[in-house]
């Protein structure tokens, strides 16, 4: 990418379902190198002008693992976790001079294409949004946030599987949790976000309420292949992400 991008990485989790409480989420091995290591690898392929790791569970392995590679990254702490929004909030004095777009991505989500998130950048630009949401189709969608868009394409609405009405369930776009902000819109609505939730945590996806409620432009665009978006939880998600990974498809 030739113009402003900055990269943040969520990589704070533990991992419960991994089964294995001494290991930080993202220092899994996929074919020999941490999953969190495809990741950095994609902002530094999109020539990200900085990368932020949002660290948190066992954060001395991974900042130790960069150390050694010598490979640039910027790592903030979220302690405690509070959710997604307030991982990105811990971004925000890194990113106070900058003036550009920002990529939020998980460090669980190794299997983003480069190509995939040029995409993604590209249609945020072209139609000047506020943020574009990247999105997939599946055929059994239950449990995800469906994607409710107007004639136009644009979104106006991620219905929550529990909040969404039977003809939203019948929607099959979900949202991926991968998303491009431009760097004002997103922490200008990061500041009225409020945890009104059972768990007490701050979402990024709230943020998108705040735009909607200010007329702001969101977007989003669909990426080809579904496994680009999957993230992993489980020693069996892991094992199909070292084989697909081990056999990459073009």
């Amino acid at each position: 990418m030739d113009t402003k991008l900055a990269v943040v990485i969520m990589a704070a989790g533990k991992g419960t379902r991994m089964n294995n409480p001494h290991m930080a989420k993202v220092m899994y091995s996929i074919n020999h190198r941490p999953m969190i290591d495809y990741v950095v690898d994609l902002a530094a392929a999109l020539k990200a002008m900085k990368t932020i790791v949002v660290v948190g569970w066992k954060k001395e392995t991974v900042i130790e693992h960069f150390a050694v590679g010598h490979r640039r990254a910027v790592f903030v702490e979220q302690a405690p976790q509070l959710g997604t929004g307030h991982a990105v909030m811990q971004t925000e004095q890194e990113l106070s001079s900058f003036d550009g777009q920002v990529l939020v991505l998980s460090g669980d989500v190794p299997l983003l294409k480069v190509a995939t998130a040029c995409s993604l950048i590209a249609h945020h630009r072209a139609h000047g949004a506020c943020a574009t949401i990247l999105t997939a189709e599946l055929p059994h969608p239950a449990g995800y946030g469906r994607i409710i868009r107007r004639s136009d394409g644009s979104v106006t609405r991620i219905a929550e599987h529990k909040d969404a009405t039977e003809e939203e369930r019948n929607i099959r776009e979900i949202n991926s949790g991968i998303y491009v902000f431009n760097r004002g819109c997103l922490f200008e609505g990061l500041k009225h976000i409020k945890p009104e939730n059972a768990q007490h945590e701050y979402y990024l996806t709230d943020v998108f309420g705040y735009f909607w409620r200010h007329h702001l432009p969101v977007h989003a665009i669909k990426a080809g292949d579904i496994r680009e978006i999957q993230g992993i939880n489980t020693p069996e998600q892991l094992e199909e992400a070292r084989r697909i990974l081990a056999h990459p498809v073009s």
